[in-house]
């Protein structure tokens, strides 16, 4: 059975920063790419942040670019994504995914299990 827990969300001030993290079991994970979502009340689900398998490349959508940092620790399961200078608009629950294939993409169909989701507030 393939479980994905993120940790790592709380209450932030703006410009602040935190680090999200996404542990993985039940599959291999250094094949496969990895991303974090995010979905605002009332709002649905938009990309963040993925990384491909072995080789590591990132993608990041616009909003986050220069601001987060995503990474993978192969030996450990676990992927990151470190958010600094956090804006109000960040605020959402952020969720980790685990791609079908190596590659890393900002579709939401291109991946396969999903985390139950953390909560990041950003207060202004």
């Amino acid at each position: 059975q393939v479980q994905l827990v993120e940790s790592g969300g709380g209450l932030v001030q703006a410009g602040g920063s935190l680090r999200l993290s996404c542990v993985v079991t039940g599959r291999t994970f250094s094949t496969y790419a990895m991303g974090w979502f995010r979905q605002a009340p009332g709002k649905e689900r938009e990309f963040v942040s993925a990384i491909s398998g072995i080789t590591s490349i990132q993608l990041h959508a616009d909003s986050v670019k220069g601001r987060f940092t995503i990474s993978r620790d192969n030996a450990k399961n676990t992927v990151y994504l470190q958010m600094k200078s956090l804006k109000a608009e960040d605020t959402a629950v952020y969720y980790c995914a685990a791609g079908y294939y190596k590659v890393a993409t900002n579709r939401a169909d291109d991946y396969r299990y999903w985390g139950q989701g953390t909560q990041v507030t950003v207060s202004s």
